[in-house]
């Protein structure tokens, strides 16, 4: 989350025109995505946020668990979670120059969905859920590859696949970027994903040694997909091989925090994260909506305004704006911290 509120600056794009001519530009690309076929670090933030809503659903169930929930119980506020996530992801892109949009590529949007089926399927058994996750990539593959509806017949190939298909059925409109709703079929297999990694966490002994097992198997799956020209990694459309290569960083980060955090007791510094995190969904909407439309351009005039009377050069001046933008949002959620304000979905 701290990585998206900095995204929403303009950080990245700043850092990105400064070092356009020097090494430090590859290392500054990774915060973008990638064009599309390939992998970079800002291609497994959004996954990575699915994952670790599954982690956080395994130890909300079994703290409801304990308390005596009916699964009707638990049912009815997965239901009311997903329909508040559904209407935030849509309000999200909703309010456009022009008029109202209605749009589903929002990330909240998708997460409506992964979230409701990682719940109706968490009390199988592992085993079952990892074969309704292989039945879930492999449907994906099948409409992308078979239904062969003309124009939309080529299952890799930009504005021209199912994913832009289905786009024009339910929103009557392709994304330029290459984003598409169906993502939330394939994705729903990080949220699963990371329920398990969650009940694994609670359950099971040898925690560390079965996360960088699991992890393997997906890094080997899906870059095999990859090298071998079978499914190319594609996070616009979340192809299977992409999926699958992106849940193995997930489980690594899951693992390696566990070590670092709760084995080895590395809990410095972590507050600066967790003020941030513990209202993540406020935070969210707050730089995605009210930021975006006008905090951040109302912060920007009043700090550029005040260096320009320093004489400070223009890159340095973008880049001071940008930290002092997020560093006003993050004093925001300290004072909801402080006052023991957390918005919950």
């Amino acid at each position: 989350m701290v990585l998206l509120a900095l995204e929403s600056t303009a950080l990245y794009d700043h850092l990105s025109d400064a070092t356009e001519n020097n090494s430090l530009h590859l290392f500054f690309q990774q915060f973008f995505h990638h064009p599309w076929n390939g992998l970079r670090f800002w291609d497994l933030i959004q996954p990575a946020f699915m994952f670790i809503a599954g982690t956080a659903m395994a130890f909300s169930l079994h703290k409801q668990l304990q308390q005596g929930f009916t699964w009707q119980q638990s049912f009815r506020k997965i239901l009311k979670r997903c329909f508040w996530l559904f209407f935030w992801g849509v309000l999200d892109y909703a309010v456009r120059p022009k008029g109202l949009s209605f749009e589903l590529w929002d990330v909240l949007t998708q997460l409506s969905f992964t979230t409701l089926v990682a719940f109706l399927i968490f009390r199988w058994k592992n085993f079952a859920q990892i074969l309704f996750c292989l039945a879930f990539l492999l449907l994906t593959e099948f409409l992308y590859r078979y239904t062969n509806i003309p124009g939309f017949d080529q299952p890799f190939t930009d504005q021209h696949n199912f994913g832009n298909y289905m786009d024009l059925l339910l929103m009557n409109k392709i994304n330029k970027g290459g984003w598409v709703a169906i993502n939330c079929i394939p994705t729903a297999v990080h949220t699963i994903a990371g329920a398990l990694a969650g009940k694994l966490l609670l359950y099971q002994q040898n925690k560390i040694r079965s996360l960088l097992l699991w992890a393997l198997i997906c890094f080997f799956a899906g870059y095999a997909l990859d090298v071998g020209g079978i499914t190319p990694i594609i996070k616009r459309i979340a192809t299977s091989s992409f999926t699958l290569a992106s849940l193995g960083w997930c489980i690594s980060g899951l693992a390696l925090c566990y070590w670092w955090i709760d084995l080895r007791g590395h809990r410095r510094y972590l507050k600066f994260f967790t003020i941030i995190g513990m209202n993540a969904i406020f935070i969210y909407l707050f730089f995605e909506i009210v930021g975006s439309r006008w905090f951040n351009d109302y912060i920007a005039r009043l700090s550029n305004g005040l260096m320009d009377f320093a004489s400070v050069p223009e890159t340095p001046k973008l880049i001071i704006t940008s930290l002092f933008i997020f560093s006003l949002e993050w004093l925001i959620c300290y004072f909801l911290y402080r006052k023991k304000i957390f918005f919950k979905l």
